[in-house]
């Protein structure tokens, strides 16, 4: 940026758009609060800079525009950073209000944020400091996209590799140029490439404040690692981005990543939290929202409306169907499409924006609907953790058709079954299925259904199979945070382990869970690590654990390689078998020109399952080939302790080849189509925790 020569001259600007926008003349500056009295704007140099080079206060009569303030600073350089502080009634118990003109605010609107000179916790201790907060930098857009758009691939060839972005290249063994950053990312396309994920969901990357956790926390070394505490919805987090101080580049560094991604053939989905900020309750730091427009952005007691209804578990809920509130979020989501490129989001806690002001569940919510609606993100993917912290529970019934959802009913079934749990093979059969008992109805799709075993919030799939009771003494909350639900197995010792029968039947389970996974209808999430069997050491909740227990460690790829081996080819194997990727739900009735019903679940017999069976570890299926070319798929499934022979379905003039038993060593745990054999018999012996897949195809000598 070229100095500021301030003082700048200024002219009474205009009221849309909103943050700070560059023209010919100047810079536009343009802030919402309904009831300030008062409105300066402080110019700084940089981020560090102690002191502002130019304070402009607003006159009201000039610079007021029905709930706006606004104003045009004639000449200002990009690369400017700036605050606002608004003067107004302080009445929080009354009317919600909390102005303070002491306070200095940053932008809610802000397209870059850097925060080198933010303490919210010395701020508390020593109260308010002069220009100790978080800053906005002035933008300009001139980036060259090179033709670059969003994917829009089919939701039904979907799958999704859920990434901390700090986490995964931050390890020293990472061997990227700049770890824990955008860029680090780029440098490992090659390896999701080489994985065959379709989509990378990034946990949150909008600027959030990484001291956002208990002081008790803090003061043990300890920070918010995973990014739930957004403060800056439009702003790159610039804790990875190269120069987080600076805020020029931020955007640049994010859109390099996306514009890599997609010629990679990889799109980018957003985990965003919309569902509360930064701010915490009443005794939360006051960085933007509470300042600008405390009574509007958030869901306060009707009675005492200094308390803040909070059904996030994060101290306030962000008052997402307020008019004003849901455009907000609505102009948001369309900036990080329409000029960032992103190609999705995951809404966290997404229940939460179903509620009205009282806190009450709407059964029409305008921000959904509006989402659902908007002609800018028509084309994206939109995914919803359908509950809240409160006990709201959507799944299968989240408001909207289109709507994704993370099927938490996926996750547990799949879990009680494979663990052993006896007696669920007809939800199981359900969820390996589509989920149509929660789709169907509504006129949904399979589509519409997050498939995941594992994600960044619980154990990893290592921990699922090693540990049955959470281990997060780490975390300084003396084991009380995190799930206590796990639905886990440690296969018979409680964590590490030398026992080379405990660490088979490990591996063995794992394999079993994904395999699972990727012959599911519906959408296979996976999470970062699972493939090369990452532990977190029994720790369910990471939440605060920015180093090596949090982070992805490369060496697995080498100590854990037959793992990787294996989900490489198990998501090939998906790949190229339309028949797990449809969009419509199963009939169970065949093509005019298959010998097949398109899905027929079969017993141990090769006769219909005993579904009422209280003891049942035991399914199968056969799964036809939706075009003429495409082979059919044999499926056994044993979680019993004891081996079963399964008879398999035969199909005149096609043979059996054997592509994937869980039980079998590696590298004979899955085969390649190159490497199978036939199965000579027409039955198979599966054995006790094991999964089977057999491919069909023409039997040697007979004719097509």
């Amino acid at each position: 940026m070229s100095e500021p020569s301030g003082p700048y001259k200024t002219l009474p600007g205009r009221r849309h758009p909103a943050g700070a926008t560059m023209e010919a003349g100047g810079v536009n500056f343009s802030v919402y609060s309904r009831h300030a009295t008062g409105a300066e704007l402080l110019l700084y140099e940089g981020a560090q800079s102690p002191k502002p080079f130019q304070i402009i206060p607003l006159n009201p009569e000039l610079n007021h525009t029905f709930f706006s303030w606004h104003v045009l600073v004639q000449g200002l350089p990009a690369g400017t950073h700036y605050t606002w502080r608004l003067d107004g009634p302080n009445d929080p118990q009354g009317h919600g209000w909390r102005f303070d003109p002491r306070v200095e605010l940053v932008d809610p609107w802000a397209r870059a944020v850097t925060a080198d000179r933010w303490d919210p916790w010395k701020r508390r201790r020593v109260g308010v400091r002069p220009h100790d907060s978080l800053r906005a930098v002035v933008v300009e857009d001139n980036y060259a996209w090179e033709g670059d758009i969003p994917l829009h691939l089919p939701g039904e060839q979907m799958i999704v590799y859920e990434l901390h972005v700090g986490g995964f290249t931050r390890h020293a063994s990472s061997g990227v140029h700049c770890p824990g950053t955008f860029a680090g990312i780029v440098e490992k396309i090659p390896y999701l490439q080489s994985l065959g994920i379709t989509h990378v969901e990034l946990m949150p990357v909008m600027a959030f404040d990484g001291q956002g956790v208990p002081e008790s926390v803090w003061d043990q070394g300890l920070a918010n690692y995973w990014g739930y505490s957004t403060h800056s919805f439009f702003s790159p987090h610039p804790g990875y981005c190269v120069s987080p101080g600076e805020g020029m580049t931020h955007r640049t560094e994010f859109r390099d990543m996306v514009k890599a991604l997609h010629r990679a053939g990889i799109g980018v989905i957003l985990d965003v939290v919309f569902n509360h900020t930064a701010e915490g309750d009443d005794s939360g730091p006051v960085i933007n929202f509470k300042g600008f427009g405390n009574e509007t952005f958030y869901i306060l007691d009707q009675i005492d409306k200094g308390r803040y209804l909070d059904f996030t578990g994060c101290g306030n809920t962000i008052n997402a169907n307020h008019p004003l509130v849901a455009r907000f979020i609505i102009e948001c989501l369309e900036y990080w499409v329409r000029e960032m490129h992103v190609d999705g989001f995951r809404f966290d806690l997404a229940s939460a924006l179903a509620r009205d002001e009282d806190g009450h569940p709407m059964h029409n919510p305008p921000l959904l609907w509006g989402i659902e609606f908007s002609d800018v993100l028509a084309k994206t993917k939109i995914i919803a953790e359908a509950w809240d912290a409160t006990g709201l529970y959507q799944v299968g019934t989240f408001p909207g058709y289109r709507w994704m959802e993370w099927n938490g009913r996926y996750r547990d079934s799949l879990r009680r079954f494979v663990r052993g749990d006896p007696g669920d093979i007809g939800e199981v059969a359900c969820r390996l299925a589509g989920s149509s008992d929660l789709y169907q109805a509504n006129l949904r799709l399979p589509i519409n259904s997050i498939n995941f075993i594992t994600c960044h919030d619980g154990f990893t799939l290592l921990d699922l199979v090693s540990y049955e009771q959470k281990h997060n003494q780490a975390n300084g909350e003396l084991n009380r945070d995190g799930c206590s639900h796990n639905l886990s197995w440690n296969c018979g010792v409680e964590g590490a382990s030398d026992d080379a029968e405990i660490l088979a039947l490990r591996q063995r389970q794992a394999r079993n869970f994904l395999g699972l996974l990727f012959l599911s209808q519906g959408v296979p999430m996976l999470l970062a690590g699972d493939e090369v069997l990452r532990t977190q050491s029994g720790n369910n909740n990471v939440w605060c654990q920015n180093n090596e227990t949090g982070w992805f460690d490369w060496g697995l790829i080498e100590r854990n390689g037959d793992m990787l081996r294996f989900v490489r080819e198990l998501i090939a194997l998906r790949k190229r078998h339309p028949s797990l990727q449809r969009r419509r739900f199963l009939s169970g009735k065949p093509r005019p020109d298959a010998p097949l019903p398109d899905i027929a679940w079969q017993g141990t017999d090769g006769g219909p399952p005993e579904w009422d069976d209280p003891d049942g570890h035991t399914l199968a299926f056969t799964l036809a080939g939706t075009e003429a070319n495409e082979e059919d798929l044999q499926v056994l499934i044993n979680m019993g302790e004891e081996p079963q022979t399964f008879a398999l379905r035969m199909i005149a003039g096609r043979a059996w080849h054997l592509a994937l038993d869980t039980a079998r060593p590696s590298p004979r745990d899955i085969a390649t189509p190159d490497q199978q054999k036939p199965w000579p018999e027409d039955n198979y012996p599966v054995a006790a925790h094991a999964l089977v897949v057999l491919e069909s195809r023409r039997a040697i000598g007979v004719r097509a």
